[in-house]
């Protein structure tokens, strides 16, 4: 076998400078350092001796050749100066540092207030309504729906059934009487899913026959969907009632009890 090895030719596809560094590149040194060894060498192992002009002229062709082949070659783009590399990173910086401000702000931006589910009732009953046990919990009932969005009447009649969760607004007037002379009480308060409101009762003590008092009064809620609400009474004398009247021209009817419930508390969620 000859030695030493022929030069390796190298590929077209690679510059003869190395655009990172500004020198030559590493296979070119390779290739000229491989010719050099070609031109210089010429016994080989078994002894026979080379032409080391007929070397010498392949070389001058090869170099010709490339010559002719870099002349074709991009020009290398520069790199840009460090300083110039440093300015443009500090741009970059203030800009990501800018862009993570305002991702901080839009973090701690309050949602869009959204209007809340209207939800609402009006309800009522025509007739009057007595206890049969005295100091007993009796629950008032309706039996006629004026108006009704996601709040209804359920069963038994006594409950007002929600299907949204939210803050409502009860809010109740009713007429009581008694049928015979003395004094007697009147208690009236909420009870939520069969358990009575805390703090949610009052009293009327009602003196003499026919004296009809007329009342009124409100309480908020907070109910999940499908909760129910109901109204109770007790008296301590069976002559106090829920009085029902027929309209009497000029003046309509007089229900027993009336019941408004609405969840659009300040009209926002």
């Amino acid at each position: 076998m000859l030695s030493p090895t022929p030069p390796i030719i190298t590929p077209p596809r690679v510059p003869l400078v190395d655009p990172r560094t500004g020198l030559i590149d590493r296979a070119w040194y390779l290739f000229f350092l491989s010719l050099n060894r070609a031109t210089t060498a010429i016994i080989d192992e078994s002894g026979i001796t080379f032409s080391a002009e007929s070397a010498i002229a392949s070389v001058e062709a090869e170099l010709q050749t490339l010559a002719q082949f870099a002349e074709t070659l991009p020009p290398v783009v520069a790199l840009p100066a460090p300083d110039a590399l440093a300015d443009c990173c500090s741009g970059l910086e203030s800009q990501i540092a800018e862009l993570q401000k305002q991702v901080e702000g839009l973090q701690m931006a309050p949602p869009p207030r959204q209007f809340a589910a209207s939800r609402y009732g009006s309800f009522y009953d025509t007739t009057t309504q007595a206890a049969l046990v005295v100091n007993t919990a009796t629950a008032i009932t309706f039996n006629t729906t004026d108006l009704s969005n996601g709040v209804f009447i359920g069963t038994p009649t006594s409950r007002i059934v929600v299907d949204t969760e939210g803050l409502y607004n009860f809010a109740i007037s009713f007429q009581i009487d008694k049928t015979s002379g003395g004094v007697a009480e009147f208690y009236v308060w909420f009870r939520l899913n069969g358990v009575d409101v805390a703090n949610s009762a009052g009293l009327i003590r009602i003196q003499g026959n026919n004296a009809e008092i007329f009342s009124a009064y409100n309480l908020f809620l907070s109910l999940k969907a499908n909760d129910y609400v109901e109204l109770m009474f007790s008296v301590s004398d069976l002559s106090v009632e829920l009085l029902a009247v027929p309209a009497t021209a000029p003046v309509p009817g007089i229900p027993s009890i009336i019941l408004t419930v609405n969840n659009n508390i300040g009209g926002f969620q």
